[in-house]
């Protein structure tokens, strides 16, 4: 590569604050414009446009293997794909893409026979947008009434519209984002899902205040304006918010109002949404449940005894009186719950693989475990819109077995396969292998690892390695199926996941032993399997790629201050890394309700003096760095984009070393980057390309 020219240094400013004692200098406050998120101050931007101009360059020489990966990518994906159309109703239910088309369309047609209707035509409401994402989709009873919701700039605020699927129109009406009007009303921000009362004449939708909550339910009556909407549920508790669904045979809508440990539950009769709630079970710190319900009968998943779940039951009229119908066990991790009209089907793992169990509401007929082919896979329901079913829909896949659409027919247990996901460019999986392993950790703890690689890689500690990981929130890693990551495979580079700590893979005691004052052992985790990984000679030190995004970001922060000679390159997507900060400002959009994650160093000094320890801009050192690629975005309602900002700032000044470090800000995109499979996809190339780069693989 050539030389390239010296890269920004953002100036610093005095800034101090002094909490539990302990006075923290923060030179880079100043990149947070105090008018976020309007971010119009002249010095943070032009630092920013500085570090884009940067990265432009030192990529430069990069775009034709940028180009190469993603023409490459692109062979593997089916340009014109299609879902499998799904009954729900009088109508069919699909959505394909056209041969190049960025976004997808939306069509039905009757069960009965007739013509396609395309009822949503994304690739033309996106036109001349830099970014467009549509969140939610909800058709009335009778399929005659649509709402969607869309958000063009990536900040999570959505406008949802209303089309008349009966004369193909628009309705006149819209509920817009901060900047919409009504007349001349302001319209707050929606987000989440939109629920259609039973006679479709209202929607229930939640809404974004000033800091991106949510704590508001409200309800519109088509043909009125949002001016005069209901509020339906407000929550009054700082950092709990509240989301709306439909449950059972869409006769019930269910308030949830949650945070990182503990849910409340209200319902409302779809047909009388204003009625007065029924509280299912008042919150209790650590107590989560959630709800289904058949003919009378609440279905609870609740963790209230055992933080691997049970299922008890309740009749509505009496929801706080629970009758144990599935007993917590301590190998089984119940992740859901969801009721047919014939069955209930219960979602889990053992040791960390997927389980789906059929059960029959007469508790005398024994449950069918469904039976799945290999070691390793990823399975669970797919798209079951409706009550009476005689097929379940699944979904199944495989670090080698590419996504597959399923049938099971529940009277004969038998698997149809209704499509497999078709790679244009070609796919043998003979030339992979997977297997999973087990890496003991530092306190001895055997954290699974999944792992794929050439059929002919080496195991003699010459390999190179991609490991990725999240490791937060319990969200689990599965070990699933990507056409992206063969272009690795085909260079010769393995990939692991390595499921640590903080996520629930294992359970939730599993991600319980990552989070709060256990939450080092995600770290910890992480870098064991790295090791571990060494002594069993896939992998030498340097010779490590790693990835992670949000929280997966704040991990890979952690590790390059632990141990940064382990890794040959670094990608560190809207990183959470200004952990200290953020945590102790509540007036950011997530601060409150993640301090059951984290911790509050508000108030409790034990939980101010971790949280310091460990978070990445806190702890940058004087040390050689590997090289780094981290990104963020202006419009990051989640993690702010003067995260990952202020940490390369302090990299650049502090690092002993000359790898590269590139910072690069999406100025018109939030949390997860362009929209549009191309544009993301492009994004994706020249991460990869940077890691092959750095880890002297030819492209």
């Amino acid at each position: 590569m050539t030389d390239f020219p010296k890269p920004p240094v953002a100036q610093t400013r005095p800034h101090s604050f002094t909490r539990h004692g302990i006075t923290i200098e923060d030179p880079w406050a100043w990149l947070r414009d105090l008018n976020y998120p309007t971010v119009a101050d002249k010095d943070v931007l032009a630092y920013l446009e500085e570090e884009n101009r940067y990265f432009d360059t030192v990529m430069a020489p990069l775009k034709p293997l940028s180009e190469r990966l993603f023409q490459e990518m692109r062979t593997r994906i089916k340009e014109d794909e299609s879902t499998v159309p799904q009954k729900d109703g009088d109508w069919l239910y699909w959505s394909d893409h056209e041969v190049g088309g960025e976004y997808p369309r939306y069509w039905r047609r009757p069960v009965a026979g007739g013509p396609d209707q395309l009822i949503l035509d994304e690739p033309a409401l996106a036109e001349g947008k830099e970014y467009f994402r549509v969140g939610a989709i909800s058709l009335t009873e009778d399929g005659g009434l649509m709402a969607y919701s869309t958000d063009d700039d990536g900040s999570e605020r959505y406008t949802i519209r209303f089309k008349d699927l009966r004369t193909d129109g628009n309705v006149d009406e819209a509920i817009e984002g901060a900047a919409g009007k009504w007349g001349d009303v302001s319209i707050e921000g929606t987000i989440g899902n939109i629920v259609f009362t039973t006679d479709g004449s209202a929607i229930l939708y939640g809404v974004t205040d000033d800091n991106w909550r949510t704590r508001t339910i409200k309800l519109h009556r088509l043909g009125t304006s949002p001016a005069d909407d209901v509020v339906v549920y407000h929550e009054e508790e700082l950092g709990f918010s509240v989301g709306v669904e439909l449950i059972g045979d869409r006769k019930w809508i269910a308030l949830t109002t949650s945070d990182h440990e503990t849910t409340e539950i209200r319902l409302l009769p779809a047909n009388d949404p204003l009625a007065a709630p029924i509280l299912v079970a008042p919150r209790k710190t650590g107590r989560e449940y959630d709800v289904d319900e058949h003919e009378g009968t609440l279905f609870i998943h609740t963790n209230d005894t055992h933080p691997q779940f049970r299922l008890v039951t309740a009749s509505i009229d009496a929801p706080g009186e629970w009758v144990e119908r599935i007993p917590a066990s301590p190998h089984f991790y119940m992740t859901g719950v969801t009721c047919f009209a014939d069955f209930f089907i219960v979602e889990g793992r053992e040791n960390g693989l997927d389980q789906i169990e059929l059960h029959r509401y007469d508790p005398a007929i024994a449950p069918t475990r469904l039976k799945f082919p290999e070691a390793s896979y990823v399975a669970g329901l797919g798209d079951n819109p409706e009550y009476a079913v005689e097929k379940l829909r699944l979904g199944y896949e495989s670090m080698v077995t590419p996504g597959t659409v399923q049938d099971y027919d529940v009277a004969t247990g038998t698997l149809e396969t209704l499509k497999v996901q078709e790679i244009p460019s070609g796919y043998d999986a003979s030339k992979y292998r997977t297997e999973r392993l087990h890496i003991a950790a530092r306190d001895g703890t055997q954290v699974p690892v999944s792992i794929v690689y050439p059929a002919d890689f080496p195991r003699d500690g010459s390999g190179k390695l991609y490991l990725y990981s999240y490791g937060a929130y319990g969200h689990a890693i599965p070990p699933g199926f990507s056409t992206s990551r063969m272009s690795f495979l085909d260079r010769g580079i393995a990939f692991a996941i390595a499921h640590i700590r903080g996520g629930d893979d294992l359970g939730q005691q599993w991600y319980h032993d990552g989070r709060l004052e256990k939450r080092t052992n995600t770290f910890n985790d992480f870098v064991d399997v790295a090791k571990g990984l060494i002594e069993r000679g896939f992998t030498a030190p340097g010779q490590i790629a790693i990835a992670g995004r949000s929280a997966g970001g704040e991990l890979m922060g952690a590790v390059v201050n632990s141990d940064p000679e382990l890794w040959g390159a670094v990608v560190a997507d809207v990183p959470f890394v200004d952990v200290l900060n953020t945590m102790l400002d509540e007036s950011l959009p997530l601060t409150p309700g993640e301090w059951p994650e984290w911790g509050n160093p508000v108030e409790d000094a034990a939980a101010f003096e971790l949280i310091r320890s460990y978070s990445p801009y806190d702890n940058v050192k004087a040390q050689a760095y590997p090289p780094m690629f981290i990104s963020g975005g202006l419009n990051d309602p989640r993690v702010t984009y003067w995260e990952p900002a202020k940490w390369a700032a302090k990299l650049r000044a502090t690092k002993t070393d000359d790898n590269i470090l590139l910072l690069k800000t999406n100025m018109g995109a939030g949390h997860g980057g362009k929209s549009g499979r191309w544009e993301s996809l492009k994004e994706y190339a020249d991460e990869i390309a940077f890691i092959l780069w750095q880890l002297g693989v030819e492209g």
